[in-house]
């Protein structure tokens, strides 16, 4: 159903648009996972970026994407974001 109201909430301007930088980086991470520990595997935004602090502006971006647009939880299933970035994504990014 969350995923249906996704469209819809973007015409109503519930969300931000990411920027293609970060939604190239939750992508390729989501698939690196998903290809190393199959669909069950769970991450967090933290999982995208490097243990240094090197690009603040990014990582703030998307802790509020993931936090305060989608109030995911901590650890989801990286096909779940995966999707969730699709569907707020131009259709030629897989």
């Amino acid at each position: 159903m969350f995923c249906q109201l996704v469209p819809f909430m973007l015409i109503l301007g519930k969300f931000k648009n990411m920027r293609k930088e970060l939604r190239e980086i939750f992508i390729h991470g989501c698939n690196e996972k998903i290809a190393k520990k199959g669909d069950s595997v769970g991450l967090s935004f933290y999982a995208f970026f490097k243990n240094k602090n090197d690009n603040p502006e990014l990582l703030m971006e998307a802790a509020d994407w993931w936090i305060m647009q989608h109030k995911l939880d901590h650890f989801e299933k990286a096909v779940k974001i995966k999707a969730l970035v699709l569907s707020e994504s131009s259709p030629n990014l897989t």
